[in-house]
């Protein structure tokens, strides 16, 4: 805290279902004095998944949703949509597991700007266009969340807001768990911090089902706690057994042994210890909820400014209650800090362009449908790895970063600006993340803004071909 500047830090660590120990540090409220404390609740950002990912599976165990349905057949007039690939492989469970083909996509609308926040429903209608065929690729998206806000609104005849307290908060006694912006919480809720410990602003979401929760550190514990099956206490039936474990299960495109299921992130071995977690991030925010199944463990860390240290923070409370764990960790940290000191003394190959697999030379053109326009966009991949960019009649540039992590894939990003009233508001640069299908370059380019305050990927459909060797 004291190396970063940190407002406060809050913990919380539980084994067999007990509580071992639980802690705040620092100030919920720098500008009051208002401590950090177990009971503080703080905005989540994709914690929320989840949480939200339960309140659906409740549907589910009652018949009233399909995990194998497209997820359109349980939404109104704003659907998911495409002009290449049949919307109904969008099925519920891809949507939870992050592989139905949506793009990457995060805004946030703060309190006093000139602009109102986008509704749910536009925010599908405008941006969940498929980016890959459904069922292929993991794409983690929190519009597929805000997708889900809105089955469970329509499915209940509330707002979410209300079915998540009726249907997951209040069954599981978090007394400390609200839905919203933190507006009106008051000295309950931690304020966000920006880079230079301002305040932020109240913001609201068109994906509040992927990131609108604030909850207390015990609070999650209890949720935790629940979903490792260690809650006696919950009078009314939440999930069968089956489906709280399903949810645990790696589902997602690609997954073997880690992956993800429907609402949290498994990882198979964390340091000789099968892990099943979510993270969460925006402005204001660091978390951590990681669960130990095997182990009957929950550890909890809470932020309210983003920062680099939660997931080590709980790697560190992990390791005081699991020996082994502790062990393999420092083992882990040694190696890693020996391959630092060996980078550190070479030169490496920094300052050069790394050649790009020859399956994506040559000059491509097509275009870029925005919910607005249409623009031409043409890349040139060159021998040597250098890739020229010309979006519409801008002058030509460069693809920064170029890389290929798969023979068959482009990334990179360039300066730029996508014909999308939306994403005009703010200066953003452009990232394009294609795959080459049957000839032609497909996928996403994403206007991203470039610094704080406003953070915002809104993403949209390439397409592209082969025009010159």
């Amino acid at each position: 805290m004291q190396e970063d500047s940190l407002p406060s830090v809050t913990v919380a660590v539980a084994q067999d279902g007990r509580v071992l120990w639980a802690q705040g540090f620092g100030h919920a409220d720098l500008e009051r004095r208002i401590p950090a404390t177990p009971e503080t609740m703080y905005s989540l950002a994709s914690i929320s998944k989840p949480i939200t990912a339960t309140a659906l599976m409740r549907l589910v165990d009652a018949g009233r949703v399909d995990l194998d349905r497209p997820a359109n057949a349980y939404l109104g007039d704003a659907r998911i949509h495409s002009d290449v690939w049949s919307a109904d492989g969008a099925t519920v469970q891809r949507v939870l597991s992050h592989s139905a083909g949506l793009p990457l996509h995060y805004e946030f609308f703060y309190e006093g700007e000139s602009h109102e926040p986008r509704s749910t429903d536009d925010g599908i209608a405008r941006y969940a266009v498929l980016v890959a065929p459904p069922g292929e690729q993991y794409q983690y998206s929190n519009l597929g969340y805000g997708v889900l806000d809105r089955i469970l609104e329509l499915q209940h005849g509330r707002s979410y807001a209300e079915v998540l307290r009726t249907e997951v908060i209040e069954p599981l006694g978090m007394t400390q768990t609200r839905v919203g912006t933190g507006a009106g919480l008051g000295d309950a809720a931690a304020v966000r911090y920006g880079p230079d410990n301002t305040p932020v602003p109240y913001y609201d979401f068109d994906h509040r089902g992927g990131s609108a929760v604030y909850s207390s550190a015990l609070d999650l514990v209890r949720f935790g706690n629940y979903h490792m099956g260690l809650r006696k206490d919950v009078r009314v039936p939440l999930l069968r057994d089956g489906t709280r474990l399903l949810m645990q299960q790696p589902v997602s495109a690609g997954a073997t042994t880690d992956g993800y299921g429907l609402g949290w992130s498994i990882v198979a071995d964390d340091n000789g210890h099968r892990r099943v977690a979510h993270t969460g991030g925006m402005p204001g925010v660091s978390t951590v909820l990681h669960m130990y199944p095997d182990d009957n463990v929950v550890v909890v860390v809470l932020t309210n400014r983003s920062n680099g240290w939660t997931g080590r923070i709980a790697a560190e409370l992990a390791a005081a209650v699991l020996p082994d764990y502790r062990v393999r960790l420092r083992e882990r940290q040694a190696a890693a800090e020996a391959e630092r000191n060996t980078a550190a003394r070479g030169n490496g190959n920094r300052g050069y362009a790394v050649s790009l697999p020859a399956a994506l030379r040559g000059r491509w053109s097509g275009v870029v449908r925005t919910p607005d326009d249409t623009v031409t966009l043409t890349l040139d991949v060159r021998d040597h790895g250098d890739v020229h960019v010309r979006l519409g009649d801008a002058l030509e540039t460069v693809l920064n970063d170029a890389q290929a992590p798969e023979p068959d894939r482009l990334i990179g990003r360039f300066g730029g600006t996508l014909p999308d009233e939306h994403a005009e508001r703010h200066p953003h640069s452009i990232l394009v993340n294609l795959v080459l299908r049957d000839g032609r370059l497909v996928g996403q380019a994403s206007a991203q803004t470039t610094g704080w305050p406003y953070w915002f990927a809104l993403t949209s459909f390439v397409e592209l071909e082969r025009v010159a060797k």
